[in-house]
């Protein structure tokens, strides 16, 4: 291919010099007839009409013998030294055909005017019929002479012609050959370009689509220039890259599961196995408090009280953590359910509360969504606990509602509540953490945490709102709008 391109380059090179060549001629053959013969075609015209002129008024004044007829004749004279020099500024000069076509006419004419001088001067005699004659036979002698010369400017400007029609054909095929060439030229470069170029990148291409597409243990090598070489390495260096990292990624993934699975286990197991020593120390001090209160010291009764206050906020633990490592391994069915109906009955099992502060709880529009009845009425009931529990010095509001963001519904949860500093935001939703004192607000520490691990088993995210509107807190989660999308389903079509 490329022995192709530097022969179609070297024709490409010869044919655009030998386009010179023809259009320095085309340009030499117009120069010739624009300049010269056109000029002196012209020219000897007028030194035919300026001789005729003169033949006129002599013939004129010798048949009438009247001055008069001789008016012709010195205007011809003029006429005719006008012609001459146009045709020497035309290159009618000696030694060159027209300029000894020329001199021809002018020793014919000379000869011929000669005679008219002497026959036209002042005071010359009469002339006859014989010097009329004589006349006319001198000036057919000159006809012949201007008839030479128009036939040799004739020839030439056909000769002229004919040049200046050679060279424009052949630079016509000249641009042609060139074009031809060109596209030779092109095709071959595409080709070439194609082979070199094109073909090493579309296969580079392909390999990187099929590592994007997942195939990440394919190889990816490229050839052709070493710019394409040295990016394909890179990209190779790229994917394995990849891969190793792809790789520390899932094993460190699977030690986390591991370890959440532990976890869970732990917690579960803790939690059951500790509920029956825990129920019979709880009942054991529970039947002290009643049959021994008053017979003791008021420490003793003091003592007691501590002791049944603990055993029964270590039930209350224990239920919580049992309650939370049971998310996600011992699960309902999953369906299609109405969040309205969902926020109804979570409204439902704190109405004590809602009546004993006074709280106004309203909704808006709410989505159906998929999931587990029991975990995602959990979810709301929580929340509103919390708005009901952490209230300020006015009765209790709370609004929740939904919109849709994408393939998300976003849900929030918003009361007009003592709040929470943004600092806070994500210890919040760990296990067992508290911001206040236990004397000063009752519970766990576990619903904002259940709240999560429900939510992000559903396949969404739980989230506090650091901007809410003034005086109010804000919590926000997502739920997936199509089935399929939740982590028990994920699971479930996962598992083997």
């Amino acid at each position: 291919m490329t022995l192709l391109a530097t022969i179609t380059v070297a024709l490409l090179a010869g044919v655009i010099v030998a386009g010179v060549v023809a259009l320095e001629n085309l340009e030499s053959s117009r120069a010739r007839l624009v300049d010269e013969i056109d000029p002196g075609l012209i020219g000897a015209q007028t030194l035919t009409s300026a001789l005729l002129n003169q033949e006129t008024g002599v013939r004129g004044y010798l048949l009438t013998g009247d001055r008069r007829f001789l008016a012709p004749y010195p205007q011809g004279l003029a006429e005719q030294a006008r012609a001459v020099g146009q045709l020497r500024d035309a290159g009618a000069q000696p030694g060159t055909v027209p300029g000894a076509d020329l001199d021809a006419v002018l020793a014919r004419a000379g000869e011929w005017q000669r005679l008219a001088d002497r026959w036209t001067a002042p005071g010359a005699p009469p002339v006859g019929v014989a010097q009329v004659e004589q006349s006319k036979a001198y000036f057919d002698g000159v006809r012949e002479v201007l008839d030479v010369q128009r036939a040799h400017y004739a020839d030439a400007r056909a000769d002229a012609r004919d040049g200046l029609d050679a060279s424009a054909s052949f630079l016509q095929w000249m641009l042609v050959v060139v074009a031809v060439l060109l596209i030779v030229l092109f095709g071959a470069l595409y080709l070439g370009f194609r082979r070199a170029i094109a073909r090493p990148l579309q296969k580079l291409a392909s390999e990187v689509r099929a590592v994007t597409d997942d195939d990440l243990n394919r190889e990816v090598s490229a050839n052709g220039p070493r710019e394409l070489v040295e990016l394909g390495a890179d990209v190779e260096d790229m994917r394995r890259r990849i891969v190793a990292e792809l790789a520390e990624l899932k094993r460190a993934q699977d030690e986390l599961q591991r370890s959440n699975s532990d976890l869970e286990q732990f917690a579960y197991v803790a939690s059951h196995d500790l509920q029956e020593p825990l129920r019979k120390v709880a009942s054991f001090c529970q039947l002290l408090q009643r049959r021994y209160q008053g017979q003791l010291d008021e420490r003793g009764d003091q003592y007691i009280d501590f002791a049944v206050d603990g055993a029964r906020r270590m039930q209350a633990l224990i239920n919580d953590l049992l309650a939370f490592s049971r998310v996600g391994r011992k699960t309902g069915e999953m369906a299609e359910v109405d969040t309205a109906k969902l926020v109804g009955q979570a409204m439902r099992n704190v109405e004590a509360v809602v009546e004993e502060t006074g709280a106004t709880i309203t909704h808006g529009e709410l989505p159906v969504v998929h999931g587990e009845t029991s975990l995602l009425t959990g979810v709301f009931q929580n929340l509103l606990s919390n708005a009901l529990k952490f209230r300020g010095e006015d009765p209790p509001e709370v609004r929740i509602e939904a919109e849709r963001d994408g393939d998300d519904w976003v849900f929030s949860v918003t009361d007009n509540g003592i709040g929470i500093e943004p600092e806070y935001a994500d210890r919040i939703f760990a296990i067992f953490q508290r911001l206040h004192p236990k004397s000063a607000y009752p519970g766990t520490g576990i619903g904002l945490a259940m709240c999560r691990k429900i939510v992000e088993y559903h396949g969404g995210r739980i989230w506090l709102d650091t901007d809410p509107p003034a005086g109010h807190t804000r919590f926000r989660f997502t739920l997936p709008v199509h089935p399929g999308t939740s982590r028990a389903e994920r699971t479930e079509s996962e598992s083997p």
